[in-house]
């Protein structure tokens, strides 16, 4: 499950952050629970938790012609969005409730548990109050630790052998393609690469493919930014506008600060949609996606709530290149990867050649079948993500965090602490989530995805522990592997 969030994959419209709204992510995807398992959950008889049953009964029967029938009379308009449920479905297996959080006459949130891996999730519904009830609403977002049961205490060798088991079954089923790497204390206890990069070529993985990475661009971009705040360039309670006064709605700009674009609660809203979809290989500059939205109004009142943002870190690349004097793709390579080591990371145009760099497959829907994602893919990478790394790479930037290269202890603390919940369950930092496993562990880091990409990186203190898995078909496939070593990787 974890939207998308391609630039900003979250879980289901948030990536793991958005898959194209993931792209991001989080897709918008909803589910819906047998009348059995409502039963179970004790859930009231309104019409909220009756869509949300009927939905889920739907979903979990895996019928494409049922699921359609279904869609039609309660929420038309995601029927051609069909071929991504259906794919949905069959990687998660479906969902089962685990717990009710709220259930009101028009809205209901309830706790679910993945079938085909250990991933939680809240889905939440809103329904329209007319008789008929139909969807307006309905997300589905990983959760980090609230339903998860802890699991029993492993060794460190048993962890990893674990692990390598997961990944091998995982590649030899088709749900993993990819590389994964774990290190302890700087150093890889275990590295490993698994299906095709090319499979019309027959290239495998390797761990030095480069796979894009999504919204763990994020990372780089509020890490940036935390680098002028230490010298003194920018503050984080900075205005919009002080940074870009030419800024197409004043009053916005006027309003939302630093602080509140890098920790989502600006409201500056999301970039995927219609507009990107007939704009994606025009938007080549990160000034050309704020001439394409910044006349927009503020989503909500900045400040006064949580909602993962991918434009919002759209104005962060603008204000590091205001900072800065610098193009924002070179200055993260001359402080950011140049320091760090970092000589296989970039987010170069798509339609430029960049050596090992993997062919992303996407799914199409229920389908077995794949194919490239090419055609999703944005011109380049942003500050909001869609570069590529390797796992080499990411364990160099993660080294390079806790050994001080980039950021001095005080800021290095001040960008990947946990500031504000998350509906998952976590914090967020600045550019960074901060989770606390179900084993007491914190780990810090980001992921992303979209159709055919995701990645993880999670750096756990003070236990040394640092994870990363990047997979160039579609999420979870990385995202789950993930969690996965971290629930076993425990303190020792």
């Amino acid at each position: 499950m974890k939207p998308q969030g391609s630039l900003g994959y979250r879980i289901v419209g948030r990536c793991v952050y958005r898959i194209m709204k993931i792209m991001s992510v989080l897709l918008a995807l909803l589910f819906f629970v047998h009348e059995s398992v409502f039963a179970q959950a004790n859930l009231p008889g309104t019409p909220a938790a009756s869509q949300l049953s009927a939905w889920l009964a739907a979903f979990n029967n895996g019928d494409r012609t049922i699921l359609l029938k279904f869609l039609a009379k309660n929420e038309p308009e995601r029927v051609s969005h069909i071929d991504e449920t259906m794919s949905f479905r069959a990687r998660t297996g479906g969902f089962d409730i685990k717990g009710v959080k709220e259930c009101s006459e028009l809205s209901c949130i309830v706790l679910v548990q993945e079938r085909n891996s250990e991933q939680t999730g809240q889905i939440t519904i809103e329904v329209d109050p007319t008789p008929a009830h139909v969807i307006k609403q309905m997300q589905i977002r990983a959760t980090r630790g609230a339903t998860n049961s802890p699991v029993s205490h492993r060794t460190e060798s048993e962890a990893v052998s674990a692990f390598k088991t997961r990944l091998e079954t995982e590649a030899s089923e088709g749900k993993f393609s990819g590389a994964a790497m774990i290190a302890k204390n700087g150093a890889p206890i275990f590295s490993g690469a698994y299906g095709l990069a090319d499979r019309e070529n027959n290239i495998p993985n390797r761990l030095d493919t480069k796979f894009r990475i999504g919204s763990m661009n994020k990372m780089f971009t509020a890490t940036a930014i935390v680098q002028l705040a230490q010298a003194g360039k920018l503050h984080l309670d900075d205005a919009l506008i002080k940074y870009l006064p030419d800024y197409p709605n004043k009053a916005f700009a006027a309003k939302v600060t630093i602080h509140q674009l890098l920790t989502h609660t600006g409201g500056a809203g999301d970039i995927f949609g219609p507009k990107f979809g007939q704009h994606r290989l025009e938007l080549r500059t990160l000034q050309d996606y704020v001439k394409l939205y910044g006349t927009r109004d503020a989503t909500f009142e900045p400040g006064s709530h949580w909602d993962y943002s991918n434009y919002g870190f759209i104005l962060l690349g603008r204000i590091v290149e205001k900072a800065s004097s610098q193009d924002y793709y070179q200055y993260v390579r001359e402080h950011i990867f140049h320091p760090a080591g970092m000589n296989s990371t970039d987010s170069l145009p798509e339609d430029q050649a960049v050596a090992n760099r993997s062919v992303g497959y996407m799914s199409q829907g229920d389908s077995k079948d794949s194919r490239p994602n090419d055609g999703t893919l944005p011109y380049r990478g942003t500050s909001a993500g869609g570069g590529y790394s390797t796992v080499g790479d990411l364990l160099a930037f993660a080294n390079a965090l806790i050994g001080h290269k980039v950021l001095d202890a005080e800021h290095t603390a001040l960008l990947t602490t946990g500031k504000v919940d998350t509906p998952r369950g976590d914090k967020y930092a600045y550019g960074f989530s901060d989770e606390v496993t179900p084993e007491g562990i914190r780990c810090f880091g980001h992921g992303g995805g979209a159709p055919g990409m995701n990645g993880e990186l999670k750096i756990c203190m003070p236990s040394g522990y640092v994870i990363i898995v990047l997979a160039n078909v579609d999420p979870p496939a990385a995202t789950s592997i993930a969690d996965f070593a971290a629930s076993r990787l425990q303190d020792r």
